[in-house]
């Protein structure tokens, strides 16, 4: 993308974010798909599940109720209500309606968050791997990006420690997802409070957590920061409807948030879009409120994927990987294949791997190093498992030519 930009002409904040890099694989594997190529996608973050009948019927009762006017900037009443319930309910959060603010997804509500809060030079703390896109939402507000590694060896999370050893006077905000993207990952119950423990003696430092993986959990229960110590008071809490509910192109997002936060944001938000797409918001009450049964029955299908996929990697030379607890993306490290070469592919960093994938066996991953984390590539397990065998089948083989 930056090659299409003349920087004589354009703003020079765009200079100091990039494209996304999921995005843009899933671009490059429409046009090879387009060429007639068997294209395995591997890339998207998205359920491949139909919305839910009963919130596809709220959305059509609101068009034909004639719900389609400008709406509150920080959500239409009704649903402010159903999503305070749903943090009550899911999360043992009490947030008023007046600490709740709905966005045009999730990603804007995290920009909305981190523009509100965070001053040109301050210090943001992101574990790594880390979603694609916060980093460049700290750049585009002009902050410092300060980041925590973390490996495979630790199951791509980080310790509380390490936390404590990352702040500084000048950290003004900690972002991170729990469960995480890319890594599919949780924090237990028990390496939140640690952190907690950390914030404690920090009560200059804000946290923005993200759960909008919360309902795609395999194992254990999910667990909110901000319940616990006095977090509830420094915590900006970041959900939707996209992931849990199969509604990514419904466009939803919400954070629960101590008043004067939703009130920048709000106020943020009153001059980029006003309020969210009125049919959008009646739908996603039922969303909130209605049978959670669809969510599961994906959740289990996910399930099932997972280990397809797992069991198909887990043995082949060289790769590490583990099995994700939550999400629908695996994570392996690919360190062992770096400096190996086919023909003319010389494999000196992930995205190499990736363009190794997508241009021999027509296979679309991301790589790692847009999550953080060049020693791995993600792929993501939203698709049928007739694909996912097809898929597994061309990496294996892929990995095994490597010399």
């Amino acid at each position: 993308m930056s090659e299409q930009i003349d920087s004589n002409r354009i703003a020079a904040r765009l200079s100091r974010i990039s494209e996304s890099e999921t995005i843009a694989m899933a671009k490059l594997g429409r046009a090879l798909a387009a060429s007639g190529k068997d294209v395995v996608n591997l890339s998207f973050g998205e359920p491949d599940f139909f919305t839910p009948q009963h919130i596809k019927q709220a959305g059509i009762d609101a068009i034909n109720n004639n719900q389609t006017f400008y709406t509150p900037v920080a959500g239409i009443i009704e649903l402010r209500e159903a999503i305070k319930v749903k943090f009550k309910r899911d999360n043992n959060l009490d947030y008023d309606v007046n600490e709740i603010v709905v966005s045009t997804g999730a990603k804007h509500s995290i920009m909305n968050v981190v523009l509100a809060l965070v001053n040109p030079g301050e210090e943001v703390v992101i574990p790594q791997p880390y979603w694609v896109s916060y980093s460049e939402m700290v750049n585009m507000a002009e902050g410092v990006n300060v980041f925590i590694p973390s490996s495979i060896e630790t199951n791509y999370k980080i310790s509380a420690q390490q936390l404590e050893d990352a702040i500084t006077p000048n950290t003004k905000l900690f972002m991170f997802s729990s469960p995480n993207n890319p890594s599919g990952m949780s924090y237990t119950e028990n390496e939140l409070k640690a952190f907690v423990e950390v914030f404690e003696r920090n009560p200059h430092v804000y946290v923005l957590s993200d759960e909008i993986y919360e309902h795609i959990n395999y194992q254990d229960k999910h667990y909110s920061i901000a319940n616990y110590g006095t977090m509830r008071n420094r915590t900006i809490t970041v959900n939707g409807v996209s992931k849990a509910f199969s509604m990514t192109g419904w466009r939803i997002g919400y954070i629960g948030a101590p008043k004067d936060i939703a009130y920048a944001c709000e106020k943020l938000q009153s001059q980029f879009t006003s309020g969210t797409n009125s049919i959008a918001q009646r739908a996603s009450i039922a969303s909130l409120l209605g049978t959670m049964q669809p969510t599961f029955d994906m959740v289990s299908a996910f399930q099932k994927r997972r280990d397809l996929c797992y069991d198909a990697l887990k043995n082949i030379n060289g790769l590490k990987i583990i099995k994700p607890t939550s999400a629908f993306y695996l994570f392996p490290d690919i360190g062992f294949f770096k400096g190996k070469s086919f023909g003319n592919y010389h494999i000196k960093t992930s995205q190499d791997l990736c363009m190794y994938f997508l241009n021999e066996y027509f296979v679309v991953v991301v790589a790692g190093s847009a999550f953080g984390n060049d020693n791995c590539i993600r792929l993501s397990f939203a698709t049928n498992e007739e694909n996912l065998l097809k898929a597994m089948a061309r990496i294996k083989d892929g990995l095994d030519k490597l010399v």
